[in-house]
């Protein structure tokens, strides 16, 4: 396989796409779709047109994107941009897709990937940034979950855990403002607990309700994004959060602890504080040792060392911080708020500008450099 070749055609290709009418983002997915597909069948069966080979399964693969993409749209016009309360509708075949790319001929990373991809909607490098990993890896990763389900049967549907964290997955991307999806995932989620009878359910849906009832105040009229301590909690939204309890209170009287329950009470703590003074950071911390437990993540215990430093002081957070990998997302902006806590204003600054540099997007990015610049301007002041 000559990776220089192909090197050198992936422009052409991609001008190609976008001249026909594909938008260039939509295009680079669908171009890197087709070169892993030639690295994997070139070597055996080379083309006499390598060119026209590449913009023909680019093309394949961005109007096969393109209608799962209006698919999706038609779905969400199902639902008000608000989920509603109460019991969820009668179900439609979305969720059914859901199981049955969660087969169990893929490892639960593999169909995860698969099914935010092609029902989800999300696009290969929205989907590597949630695991953190390069794009043509995920890339890689989707093309052979593609290829190794091409040829089941679809009469085996994947299991309820796979399908709650893909479920987890498009929340959060949809929470997050790149994709509005955040309802749809509400949506679906309820029609699963309708469905299965399992603590889980009810606790992933659950903690969509709780983040869902405070999704107005995370961002200024600029867009800019605004911390948890400084929400309007006036404006959450009071209805949703007492069904998201209430929900939590069932599943957690079943004594079967799963991690979906887990983060939805600490959830509820913070949404049951009247101000953020108020919040009850010695449960919190107890909670987040229930999820380390369960999940061993490190950035489970990265959220814990900020509790910690809330509920026994910064310099324990800091200590709780140190047993860390330095180099996990957002290790170096918790280090920075601990330090300007624990009064070291030269340091937080410092360590705020180094996060901003290394911020996931844009938003996160400039409330960083603003907190750096709001600490540098403070040690200037007469």
């Amino acid at each position: 396989m000559d990776e220089t070749l192909l090197r050198g055609l992936t422009p052409g290709v991609l001008g190609i796409l976008v001249r026909r009418g594909a938008d260039f983002a939509a295009a680079e997915d669908a171009v890197q779709e087709a070169l892993v597909e030639a690295v994997r069948t070139w070597p055996a069966d080379p083309p006499r047109d390598a060119k026209g080979w590449l913009v023909t399964v680019a093309w394949r693969r961005f109007l096969d994107a393109a209608r799962a993409e209006t698919a999706r749209r038609r779905r969400e016009d199902l639902v008000d941009e608000e989920p509603t309360p109460g019991p969820a509708p009668a179900v439609d075949d979305t969720l059914q897709l859901y199981f049955l790319c969660a087969h169990p001929s893929l490892t639960p990373s593999s169909a995860v990937a698969l099914t935010l991809r092609a029902v989800g909607g999300l696009t290969t490098r929205q989907i590597a940034q949630a695991y953190l990993v390069p794009e043509a890896t995920m890339a890689q990763r989707i093309s052979r979950a593609k290829r190794t389900v091409s040829g089941v049967r679809f009469d085996r549907p994947g299991d309820v855990a796979t399908v709650l964290r893909v479920l987890y997955l498009v929340f959060n991307e949809g929470y997050s403002g790149d994709v509005d999806l955040a309802a749809e995932a509400i949506r679906l989620t309820r029609q699963l607990a309708a469905r299965v009878d399992h603590p889980e359910v009810a606790g992933l849906l659950a903690l969509m309700l709780i983040h869902h009832a405070r999704r107005a105040t995370r961002t200024a009229p600029d867009g800019s994004l605004v911390p948890l301590a400084e929400q309007d909690r006036g404006r959450w939204d009071t209805g949703s959060i007492a069904e998201g309890v209430r929900i939590l209170q069932a599943a957690l009287a079943r004594d079967r602890l799963g991690e979906f329950q887990a983060q939805a009470a600490i959830a509820a703590l913070h949404a049951d504080a009247p101000t953020a003074e108020e919040t009850d950071w010695v449960q919190i911390v107890e909670w987040y040792d229930e999820l380390a437990l369960l999940t061993d993540s490190p950035v489970v215990r990265l959220n814990r060392a900020v509790a910690v430093g809330e509920a026994d002081g910064p310099r324990a957070g800091l200590a709780a911080l140190a047993a860390l990998d330095d180099a996990l997302p957002r290790h170096t902006a918790v280090a920075a708020y601990l330090h300007e806590r624990d009064g070291d204003v030269v340091t937080a600054a410092r360590l705020y500008a180094e996060a901003a540099r290394k911020a996931p997007d844009l938003a996160e990015r400039d409330h960083l450099t603003r907190q750096a610049a709001r600490l540098n301007s403070s040690r200037r002041s007469p």
